[in-house]
């Protein structure tokens, strides 16, 4: 018996030398990563999501000596691709681009949620925030907020509004505005922001809230023109766009983009994660790209983002609760 127990330990000594990551996590955890990370971005490509995924991935795969794979898994407002990044291994081999949207609304306006916001994710690192802009296409009628809002009031529901999907920061802005201005809007979903945005330049939908990163070269360009931003002040880069709460007070919408890791991800690798992404994000390139696209970048720790998270689910949950906002 003694012998048997005395081989048996030796065997998985030596298996142990052999393969010490799997049997000792602290050890996996100190050298992580070996192999490939997969980015899911629950939007489609062309998105605020998925140009910061690109932009952050490469440096980051730099940073760490590894690739950093993105996987768009579009559908319901970020959650199909979410739910994915929930159920995936807690190894620091998937991480998920989550957004306002994503981690904050969804959990109120969805009753069959495949995931909690907070209780399926590790936060990792908030990228930062920016207010959204309500753009028509270059040849619309409309050339003021007010325009907009008289329309829908003299022809209740023909005003169409496009977003990136049900609950997302352009969906719940169109919302947002409706009810604080007494109006009704038609919401047209898509997909993501990329062919949503499309159809708004062509002029087969009327008008769009969306992120000064995805709007932002189409208003430069002048295929779109943007009407009133979400902050509660005017943006620097576009001074002569006034704020939504100039026309409708009290409106103010920000749409905040992070990095989450499943549940249980192991603390030394959040760690690590968070202290790259910050470091690249304080590089002077990334400041002048982040602030080029309207984004404010916003320094936070796991633990503080996790904390700012989930205020923004409880803000949510009133807004939506407040304009009776309920999907399936």
């Amino acid at each position: 018996m003694q012998r048997r127990t005395f081989v048996h330990s030796a065997t998985a000594a030596a298996l142990v030398a052999a393969f010490p990551a799997a049997f000792n996590p602290a050890f996996a955890q100190d050298n992580w990563p070996t192999k490939p990370v997969t980015y899911l971005v629950p939007f489609p490509t062309g998105g605020t999501t998925d140009i910061l995924a690109r932009l952050i991935g490469q440096k980051l795969g730099a940073a760490l000596n590894t690739t950093f794979v993105v996987d768009n898994r579009a559908g319901a407002g970020g959650s199909i691709g979410s739910e994915l990044g929930a159920r995936a291994p807690a190894d620091g081999y998937t991480i998920v681009g989550g957004t306002v949207s994503s981690h904050a609304i969804n959990v109120s306006i969805y009753p069959k949620l495949g995931y909690d916001p907070v209780k399926s994710f590790t936060p990792i690192v908030l990228i930062g925030a920016n207010p959204v802009v309500l753009v028509v296409g270059e040849k619309s009628p409309f050339k003021t907020l007010k325009d907009v809002i008289a329309a829908a009031k003299a022809k209740p529901g023909t005003v169409t509004s496009a977003s990136a999907g049900n609950g997302t920061s352009q969906h719940m802005s169109l919302e947002l505005l409706g009810f604080q201005s007494g109006t009704k809007f038609v919401h047209v979903p898509y997909k993501g922001s990329g062919p949503a945005i499309q159809d708004v330049i062509a002029g087969q939908v009327d008008m769009m809230f969306d992120t000064t990163v995805v709007a932002g070269p189409h208003i430069q360009s002048g295929k779109l023109r943007a009407l009133a931003v979400s902050s509660a002040k005017r943006l620097e880069s576009m001074p002569d766009v006034p704020t939504v709460a100039e026309t409708v007070p009290g409106f103010e919408v920000l749409s905040w983009q992070g990095i989450f890791a499943p549940a249980n991800t192991p603390k030394p690798i959040v760690d690590k994660l968070n202290a790259e992404i910050l470091k690249i994000l304080a590089t002077g390139e990334m400041q002048d790209r982040l602030k080029s696209l309207g984004m404010q970048p916003n320094p936070m720790t796991p633990a503080q983002f996790g904390e700012f998270q989930k205020k923004e689910v409880d803000k949510w949950a009133q807004v939506v609760k407040a304009a009776g906002i309920k999907l399936e």
